[in-house]
């Protein structure tokens, strides 16, 4: 396993700290890694957990950057998921995984929101009901995290999301913008990084049909029932009813899985393994929990033991960790979603508008195969965009991206000014996962870290 495995990552290295009253408590181990809990309000408690990379190259020119993972769901778990399953330093058979982003940079993965993963609150009202709130929160995991910590404040930040996780960056991004200029954080942002992230809903239920009729996976009367679902979400949209909104979200989902025999929503060429996604039942309370299971049972591999991702973070990371023994990995998730269903299908576009505008580098990466956040929705809405150059970013011509040494295309990139786009090929909604090399070079060119290579 060599000295990385060794050093760093062996479960035998656990904290005699004990975490028991929860506030903003850390453990250390061997100075690379920490985590902790911070008390983002009374009684509602946030789980962060932060690796130093071992690959830190020193730079003058290029300061080592940070990336802050934020996974979707709402309700998945960026400690868990994104950690173990895409880009983190164990894979969850608990070995190294060769890919690792720590390899560009330090990684802070957060279980967000309050409700999420390891994260609890001690009382139901407290789970957050607007992306808003779920990035104050962040701002104020922040503000505890790098205000005490010179170190930390001399790298750049990278604010990188995954699917709904997209609407938590750009909400935290100002709000941290706004906390810099007001002098409460300490910090520095480096870009804001959307991938196949749940930006604008509409655009994507009305990518759907269109897409599937034409890789043969629905009919014409296939593509005819989900654009009629798909208009009345928008309807409900414009109406302001949001709540109705994500109920035909997740009836377009079942016309859409009916219509396909069952595809999957995170990769358009693969049949979905729940079958429960064409479940006639649509009430509130199974069409959640239902979902809720989907997302959570993505990707998950064998683990020591068994039990998938949920026995390894229950056991094994658990009591790495020292995690009281009354919080249970992913026991409030259901609530997480359900408690932002009002806010599941309000678009993010303005939100990416003002930091364009800010001058924030906004990067948006989608994997090619995916049906979710599809490709073409992604599209739809940066030509929304109100940016002053959008019309310059639209018309510049795409480069194509490589890995690996062969010369097959992975990829296509573009950019103009802070606005920065990439269409990941042979991907679903996973791409770190799927397409580990190239997702590290596009990571490794916009965080401009030292240690990427062209």
């Amino acid at each position: 396993m060599g000295k990385w495995g060794v050093v760093i990552f062996s479960l035998l290295f656990f904290s005699s700290l004990f975490l028991g009253t929860i506030a903003a408590v850390a453990s250390r181990t061997e100075g690379s890694e920490e985590w902790g809990f911070v008390e983002v309000r009374p009684k509602a408690h946030m789980f962060w957990w932060l690796y130093r990379s071992p690959y830190r190259v020193e730079d003058a020119s290029k300061p080592w950057p940070i990336i802050l993972w934020l996974q979707g769901g709402p309700g998945a778990s960026g400690v868990g998921i994104g950690n173990f399953e895409e880009i983190g330093p164990l894979d969850t058979d608990l070995k190294p995984r060769n890919s690792t982003w720590l390899r560009i940079a330090d990684l802070l993965f957060v279980d967000n929101p309050v409700g999420t993963g390891y994260s609890f609150v001690e009382d139901d009202k407290l789970y957050v009901k607007t992306d808003e709130e779920a990035g104050n929160d962040l701002t104020t995991l922040l503000e505890k995290l790098f205000n005490k910590d010179e170190s930390l404040q001399k790298s750049p930040l990278f604010i990188v999301a995954e699917s709904y996780g997209g609407k938590y960056a750009v909400t935290l991004g100002l709000s941290a913008l706004r906390a810099i200029e007001a002098g409460k954080l300490k910090l520095k942002l480096g870009g804001v990084v959307l991938g196949d992230s749940w930006i604008s809903p509409e655009d994507f239920v009305f990518s759907w049909g269109p897409l599937l009729k034409d890789v043969s996976r629905i009919d014409n009367n296939g593509l005819q029932k989900s654009n009629s679902v798909a208009q009345k979400i928008k309807q409900q949209i414009e109406q302001g009813q949001y709540v109705d909104a994500t109920n035909s979200w997740m009836e377009l989902e079942s016309v859409v899985g009916r219509s396909s025999n069952n595809v999957d929503f995170y990769n358009f060429l693969l049949d979905s393994d729940d079958e429960s996604i064409i479940a006639t039942e649509l009430s509130k309370g199974i069409a959640v929990r239902r979902y809720s299971r989907y997302l959570s049972s993505l990707r998950l591999r064998s683990t020591p033991g068994g039990g998938g991702l949920d026995g390894l973070m229950n056991g094994a990371i658990k009591e790495k960790l020292k995690i009281p023994e009354n919080v249970t990995w992913g026991g409030q998730s259901d609530d997480v979603f359900t408690a932002l269903e009002g806010d599941f299908m309000k678009p993010r576009i303005s939100e990416v508008d003002e930091l364009l505008a800010k001058g924030v580098n906004v990067t948006v990466y989608n994997g090619q195969l995916d049906l979710i956040c599809a490709t073409k929705g992604t599209q739809a809405w940066i030509e929304k965009l109100k940016w002053e150059g959008l019309h310059n970013f639209l018309s510049t011509v795409r480069t194509p991206l490589y890995c690996g040494g062969k010369r097959s295309t992975k990829g296509f990139t573009k950019s103009y000014k802070n606005l920065h786009l990439y269409w990941i090929l042979g991907a679903g909604h996973f791409v770190p996962a799927e397409q580990p090399c190239v997702a590290l070079n596009m990571v490794g060119a916009i965080t401009q870290s030292p240690a990427a290579t062209t």
